[in-house]
């Protein structure tokens, strides 16, 4: 019996270790495509990829697309060409550690040092004193918010906002549900570099699609060039680090949640209720809380369609405007 799992010990462990030293895949052509039409530039020594496309003449508009967890900017890919059509401007950046930026490890990934990131690009691209338009997806929604905590508190560097859009983030820890597999890697310090190395294509996409509505799950081949996005530059390997955004997004609430129902720069969300990470309707309960009892604010809640989003998390959205009587 003993020599028996011998046997089996010595044929895991090469297997093993052939597993753990797999490639990253080959881009498909779509996202060869994407990576050859962006550039990059430095932030502290890292690169940092980009997409800056110029659109519709006579507009002088800007937008930015800040994308989500653990995905890249080519979340966005399916809209470029409408906004292109709509603003003169369309940017979008891979953050720190994701897509085709650098992926530093070991490194303190945090939401203060992404918007720092943004910063940069704006200033980089000559646009620091106009006027943006930011739209944002899930973890780019709290990079947002710090965002919008510095342009309120007149901080050096700061964005000008002309608008902010928020789509289907915690922006309320009290209400964010993370999947068990994030929980371990935020909060186990033992098990996470394990299950960074051990996670694969198929833990990958199940996990993923559980977050997706029944009709608007992705195609094999998004879930395959998402999954080549996280693989590329061994990115995978710090998906645990990457992941304290949601320990800092309980540890700074006051200072994100405040800076959202405090400002006035004109907002909407477009919210997924199928969304199991925020559902619903805890979210818009603590939402309305929030924005009709504390800050007297209107709210005008309408049915959406999601033709303009990337199909995150449901078929039917719900589109909110706020506004400040």
């Amino acid at each position: 019996m003993r020599e028996w799992w011998i046997h089996v010990g010595l044929i895991c462990i090469p297997l093993v270790a052939v597993y753990l030293h797999i490639p990253p895949p080959q881009l498909s052509p779509a996202l060869h495509k994407w990576h050859s039409a962006g550039e990059v530039f430095h932030f502290r020594g890292r690169e940092i990829f980009y997409r800056d496309s110029y659109g519709a003449l006579g507009s002088s508009d800007v937008v930015i697309l800040l994308h989500g967890f653990p995905t890249s900017s080519y979340d966005w890919n399916k809209i470029w060409d409408p906004l292109t059509q709509r603003f003169h401007r369309v940017i979008a950046l891979d953050f720190l550690g994701f897509g085709f930026s650098d992926k530093p490890r070991p490194h303190r990934y945090s939401i203060f040092e992404q918007a720092s990131v943004v910063e940069a690009l704006v200033a980089h691209l000559g646009l620091s004193n106009q006027r943006v338009n930011l739209v944002s997806h899930d973890y780019g929604d709290t990079v947002a918010l710090e965002l919008l905590y510095r342009s309120d508190q007149n901080r050096t560097g700061r964005l000008t906002f002309n608008s902010l859009c928020l789509s289907n983030g915690g922006l309320f820890p009290e209400t964010h549900y993370p999947r068990l597999l994030q929980t371990l890697l935020k909060d186990s310090s033992f098990l996470a570099p394990i299950l960074t190395r051990l996670t694969n294509y198929m833990i990958f996409q199940k996990g993923i699609g559980d977050v997706f509505g029944p009709y608007t799950q992705p195609t094999d081949t998004e879930f395959w060039d998402m999954w080549t996005g996280i693989r590329y530059k061994d990115g995978n390997l710090v998906l645990d680090s990457i992941l304290q955004y949601i320990n800092q997004r309980l540890k700074h609430r006051e200072r994100w949640v405040g800076a959202l129902t405090s400002t006035f720069v004109p907002l909407h969300m477009i919210y997924g209720p199928l969304d199991p990470v925020n559902p619903h309707p805890q979210f818009i309960r603590l939402y309305h809380v929030y924005w009709v009892h504390c800050q007297g604010l209107h709210l005008l809640i309408s049915p959406s369609f999601p033709s303009l989003m990337c199909g995150w998390e449901s078929g039917s959205f719900l589109s909110v405007s706020v506004l400040r009587l």
